[in-house]
């Protein structure tokens, strides 16, 4: 396991996405951009509930304030809102694994990311709160 060191004020931000299927985008500031995963059915806010995340481009830092509409014929067309925000610490970072402690309104306390496969190109990670 890799130890990070990271400091204490990285971002994130969980932003709810009305687009072609409605999904909520999960956003974590890491090597200068935001690491992005689409969680069709929102991330966890109880331990044992486990969710779908599947990673997406990443994105400008400057995204992570964005609420809006995105205009039709764009990418990621649709209503876009924040949904939860703070800031997280990054407690360990694997290839296939990230272990962070969130600090939101909603998401408060010890999260995995666990990537299960990939797919036709996509990534395919399982999203969970620890116990």
């Amino acid at each position: 396991m890799q130890n990070t060191n990271s400091p204490v004020n990285l971002k994130f931000v969980v932003q709810e996405h009305w687009a072609t299927h409605h999904h909520y985008d999960f956003r974590l500031e890491m090597d200068g951009v935001l690491k992005s995963w689409a969680v069709p059915k929102g991330p966890p806010e109880t331990p044992g509930i486990k969710r779908l995340a599947i990673a997406v481009e990443d994105h400008d830092l400057e995204y992570q304030s964005y609420e809006g509409t995105i205009p039709a014929g764009e990418y990621g067309a649709g209503k876009v809102q924040i949904w939860d925000s703070g800031d997280y610490e990054l407690k360990a970072r694997e290839p296939r694994k990230f272990t962070f402690e969130l600090r939101g309104r909603k998401l408060y306390g010890e999260y995995e990311l666990i990537l299960m496969k990939e797919e036709k190109g996509h990534q395919l990670w399982l999203l969970f709160k620890r116990g």
